[in-house]
């Protein structure tokens, strides 16, 4: 059983979108065959990874109307269901090939990422930790590679953590960056299974790099994926994106709230948002607390800090 939750600005908007009598909300939840609770302003969905999927697509559509129009009419409804049910395969859907596996988004924000991926060469995504930045990068490339319209993904991270270097560790090169990197292996491994995960990275298909050793390439029919991408300098983040070659995709995530630079040095995810966001072919997305897909308690361990880090600005004032 699957869950996601859709937040709603005010009341106001739940009760159009619910209908006189709550009859557009009996029409979505029938047809689509989710159970549907309403608490506060945030509804909260319940059903299979399909069912979650396709009940996010509707309501997303219909937020849609109600956002542009002011309300919505019985007609909008019924033409919003009928392409749903006439077996249209949704749009935010990652179909992994891997017995039958598929991937979905599981809140709006996380359909509007999958989204801006598969319509733009550059996707900008920030969000809190869980709230399925990397894991649906990593599930859109895999999908990207098995429909070969793309010959190999690139997993990047930046080599710089909280307190942390890296000569501080034992072995050699590749054993001192293993620790930066294992956090989009164990996104791999997830997904995939792990005889499946070892080929690709034997055969080139897939690999994992550290920042500092992309410098001079240039990458052609490949999904490259910068994680951690708020502890890049933008001299760093400069040198990524411009490895995109022909048939490319690139796709950097990152929290901002969370940027282990020194001091002094300026983030260059927060840097190449503000140069590039208004780029044709370049997509940003703010994933929120509302996205968090981790252990209930992730979601209100955000929301803590996040009090806390305004009480202290507001403090200051």
């Amino acid at each position: 059983m699957s869950q996601a939750t859709i937040a709603f600005a005010n009341h106001d908007q739940i009760r159009t979108l619910f209908g006189a009598r709550d009859q557009y909300l009996r029409q979505v939840r029938d047809s689509v065959g989710i159970d549907v609770v309403l608490r506060g302003d945030e509804l909260h969905l319940q059903g299979d990874q399909a069912q979650i999927a396709r009940g996010l697509e509707v309501f997303a559509e219909l937020q849609a109307i109600i956002k542009k129009k002011g309300r919505l009419k019985a007609s909008e409804v019924h033409r919003v269901l009928d392409e749903q049910s006439n077996g249209e395969t949704s749009e935010s859907t990652i179909e992994l090939y891997e017995k039958a596996k598929n991937v979905c988004p599981r809140s709006p924000g996380q359909t509007e990422y999958v989204r801006a991926i598969r319509k733009n060469d550059l996707v900008f995504c920030t969000g809190p930790a869980g709230s399925g930045k990397t894991y649906l990068g990593v599930a859109i490339a895999l999908n990207a590679l098995r429909q070969e319209q793309v010959r190999r993904i690139v997993l990047v991270r930046p080599a710089v953590e909280a307190g942390e270097k890296l000569g501080f560790l034992p072995g050699d090169i590749f054993a001192k960056v293993n620790p930066y990197l294992r956090p989009l292996l164990d996104a791999l491994s997830d997904i995939l299974s792990f005889e499946q995960v070892k080929r690709y990275i034997k055969n080139d298909v897939i690999e994992i790099v550290p920042l500092a050793f992309m410098r001079g390439r240039t990458l052609n029919d490949t999904f490259i994926i910068l994680d951690e991408a708020q502890n890049t300098t933008t001299t760093q983040m400069k040198m990524l994106l411009t490895r995109m070659g022909t048939q490319s995709k690139i796709v950097a995530t990152g929290d901002t709230t969370q940027v282990d630079l020194p001091r002094h040095v300026s983030c260059g995810l927060i840097d190449a948002i503000e140069r590039l966001s208004n780029v044709e072919g370049v997509a940003v997305v703010q994933l929120t607390e509302r996205d968090i897909v981790r252990h209930r308690l992730v979601s209100e361990i955000v929301r803590a800090y996040d009090r806390k880090k305004h009480g202290k600005t507001s403090r200051k004032k």
